[in-house]
């Protein structure tokens, strides 16, 4: 899909542009009647789906990657495809239902469901905004926020050794650790229940912003915890995984950057 659409935010919600926060945008859009496009962008990726339907099936799906943590992450693109044929299902996890999401890499196979639940739905664009704050912190619990569409859909307080303080009230009983995502989707409708999961997967994937990612040169060297997790983590794939260091960016005080044109300079928020 390179030179096609791009995805300058349409909403500007009330973040916190002095924190020390993690930020991911997640965009989906309307193309014309047959195809959805996500972009989906953090300090740690960049990618952009194209999702192509007939309005009941996907028909093909295929992705961009414009910024990636291990060499082999790319190639995780050619998985995507297991989707054709795929039923069009307002459920975010439908996907994972026909297709491998380990055997994808986790934030491509993300953006394409998130193009899925958009082409269900019948939606025109979504807009997610996620801030995570404070989780490897000692400063106490970190506010985590999720706005959709620019309205605040969701605060979390979440303390620094990953415990929830605060939920509201639909999300008490849900498991923290392990079993979140089906458990929102037998608990809540598929709408709440997607933008749940937003936040929850945001959440984890924050904790890489204090990390020492790029004194691992291979992503083999966390295969004893993170194994067969996604594309890139299979045993048979991690060797192959060498480190795209100097890839990370901060995009605490510049959010107008996420999901932007991909030709826009991004070296002043590259973490050193």
């Amino acid at each position: 899909m390179s030179g096609g659409p791009r995805f300058a935010a349409e909403f500007d919600p009330p973040l916190d542009l002095g924190g020390d926060v993690y930020r991911r945008r997640i965009i989906a859009e309307r193309i014309d009647s047959a195809t959805v496009v996500c972009g989906l962008e953090d300090d740690f990726h960049h990618f952009v789906v194209t999702l192509v339907h007939d309005g009941a099936r996907v028909v093909d799906a295929t992705n961009e990657s414009h910024r990636w943590p291990w060499a082999t992450c790319p190639g995780a693109g050619d998985h995507l495809r297991l989707l054709v044929g795929v039923p069009l299902l307002p459920r975010f996890t439908a996907a994972a239902r026909h297709a491998d999401a380990h055997q994808n890499c986790t934030h491509q196979f993300d953006a394409a469901a998130h193009a899925m639940t958009l082409a269900a739905h019948g939606r025109e664009r979504r807009q997610y905004d996620v801030e995570i704050g404070g989780l490897l912190t000692a400063r106490g619990p970190g506010r985590n926020r999720l706005w959709v569409d620019g309205l605040l859909a969701h605060e979390w307080l979440i303390a620094s050794g990953r415990t929830p303080v605060s939920l509201p009230p639909e999300l008490q009983d849900a498991p923290w650790k392990g079993g979140f995502m089906r458990w929102a989707d037998e608990h809540l409708d598929p709408d709440r229940a997607e933008i749940a999961i937003v936040l929850r997967r945001a959440c984890d994937i924050g904790m890489g912003r204090n990390m020492p990612l790029d004194a691992m040169p291979v992503a083999s060297d966390l295969l004893a915890t993170m194994v067969g997790v996604c594309h890139s983590m299979q045993p048979e794939v991690a060797p192959d995984g060498f480190r795209n260091r100097g890839s990370i960016c901060d995009f605490a005080a510049h959010p107008e950057l996420l999901t932007a044109d991909p030709s826009l300079p991004r070296h002043h928020v590259v973490r050193t």
